[in-house]
């Protein structure tokens, strides 16, 4: 209990590559809670969505599927994953600062936590516990 209070390094207490298992893992299944319905009504052929980009309604949506669901498990197994959260930080951009631009803070904030999570993911790497350390 006492390395809780007193540690003032990450490693006295937990590994950091156990912290960046736990924050890919977490971030990308709860991501991936808001892509599933979404491949699902690309498998049911409902390509209604919106359009923030002005590319289009089908574009849009097969982009955040993508980003959402392939990206995020990308992520999870730890596999191309600086490649993988580009575009799970350009999905969380667009959310972000068009989607959500003129919305109070509450609706953006879970956007903004996906963001900052994936942009730290990116700058610290898929951790000791990866398929690219595995691989490397």
């Amino acid at each position: 209990m006492l390395k809780i209070f007193t540690s003032t390094k990450i490693n006295e207490f937990v590994s950091q590559h156990v912290a960046i298992l736990i924050l890919r893992i977490g971030a990308s299944a709860l991501i991936m809670t808001h892509g599933l319905p979404k491949f699902m009504r690309l498998l049911d052929g409902n390509f209604n969505f919106g359009d923030p980009l002005g590319i289009g309604s089908t574009a849009s949506l097969l982009l955040v599927t993508f980003a959402e669901v392939f990206c995020a498990l990308f992520v999870m197994l730890g596999l191309w994953t600086r490649a993988a959260l580009i575009p799970l930080i350009i999905n969380m951009a667009v959310v972000v600062f068009v989607v959500h631009a003129g919305d109070p803070f509450s609706r953006i904030e879970l956007g903004l936590f996906f963001l900052i999570t994936f942009f730290v993911l990116f700058l610290t790497g898929p951790g000791k516990y990866s398929m690219d350390y595995k691989l490397k």
